[in-house]
């Protein structure tokens, strides 16, 4: 059976001050009614139940996680105690995955990502676990993408390898690359051979465990010892102390740049990360001075290109200003240049270092 493996545990630091460690991004309604985990539940329901449902977030989210996904089963909720990168985490939902379905085929999704076109997203989900069925495979899925993006990792692939799975290809990944300049990012995009790192990846369970005994020794290890545990009483205890022993290091490094059966398939589906204002103001409409207002108080004058964003009733005026995110809460107002809106978790870093000021994070 395919299971899904929703990771929930960032503190959404770029979206200060609307996200806070109390409640990050992930828990918001930035796009509509639901928010961004809801979304992405509701995404993959008709692939996926709520029952074969798996989120890792951080333990001080595991009831904020209950409240807003009732239908998952709360032993499928596991609290991380300890953040340590994406390896642990799927070490972890892999064990727990393979207790209860030995021949499980895990997808692990990010909870906070914008997907359009979700019926073409589910197929390509299909093809993707039809490749994982096979012996060995990795498989992730790349964005083909639509301009030189400089803030996105790569993943190259080898033209002459195109297989078919439900309609959709499959190719073999040759190598993944790190964020590139413009001047790289250009190359990449003309070669015709890129696609944007989505951070989403579908395989076996059991295939992933063996590629942690290959390439991840010490996190193996601590797998061993988690496993007597899951299922019983002691599986919180032994999942803390699994996290307490393991390395922190992303399943991208650890894994799938040193795997060698590793595949891709494109996805012509709409997609961002939404990792900052920059990206909430890009995904909105506008209005005649291509201004997003997320407020019904809020007045501009010779402003374009602005965002607002604010739900405490107080009135925000712009007046001769360009290309700002204001963004108001109870506790905090951020005013930067959009182009400038990724430096907002150092203002976040800052105040977590001030005992005064750390309460605004």
């Amino acid at each position: 059976m395919l299971h899904a493996v929703i990771m929930a545990g960032g503190s959404g630091t770029r979206f200060w001050p609307q996200s806070t460690e109390a409640h990050p991004k992930q828990f918001l309604n930035i796009f509509g009614d639901r928010t961004m985990l809801q979304d992405t539940v509701d995404r993959i329901e008709p692939l996926i139940p709520a029952d074969r449902v798996w989120v890792i977030t951080n333990d001080k989210y595991v009831d904020l996680v209950q409240e807003q996904l009732p239908d998952v089963p709360t032993n499928n909720i596991v609290g991380e105690p300890v953040g340590k990168n994406t390896a642990p985490c799927v070490a972890a939902a892999a064990t727990l995955i393979q207790e209860k379905d030995p021949a499980g085929t895990m997808v692990v999704l990010p909870a906070d990502h914008l997907i359009g076109k979700p019926k073409t997203f589910l197929s390509i989900l299909e093809a993707a676990k039809a490749k994982a069925q096979e012996s060995g495979a990795l498989v992730t899925i790349g964005i083909k993408p639509d301009h030189p993006e400089t803030g996105y990792g790569y993943i190259e692939f080898d033209k002459s390898s195109s297989q078919l799975y439900k309609e959709s290809e499959v190719k073999k990944v040759n190598q993944f690359r790190e964020k590139p300049d413009l001047e790289t990012a250009k190359e990449f995009i003309d070669s015709g051979n890129f696609l944007w790192n989505s951070g989403m990846f579908i395989w076996k369970a059991s295939t992933i465990l063996e590629k942690f005994k290959q390439h991840l020794p010490t996190i193996f290890d601590e797998v061993e010892k988690l496993k007597p545990a899951v299922g019983t009483d002691n599986q919180k205890g032994a999942i803390d102390e699994f996290y307490y022993g393991c390395t922190s290091i992303s399943i991208d490094y650890g894994i799938m740049e040193q795997a060698d059966q590793v595949f891709v398939v494109p996805g012509s589906f709409e997609w961002n990360d939404v990792g900052s204002w920059r990206a909430v103001y890009d995904l909105r409409s506008k209005d005649k001075d291509s201004n997003v207002i997320q407020t019904d108080t809020a007045a501009t004058a010779d402003a374009k290109n602005n965002l607002i964003q604010s739900k405490s009733g107080k009135m925000i005026a712009l007046v001769g200003v360009e290309n700002l995110a204001v963004v108001e809460t109870d506790n905090a107002i951020l005013v930067c240049d959009l182009d400038h809106s990724q430096g907002v978790k150092k203002v976040v870093n800052k105040l977590r270092k001030d005992e005064n000021l750390k309460k605004f994070v």
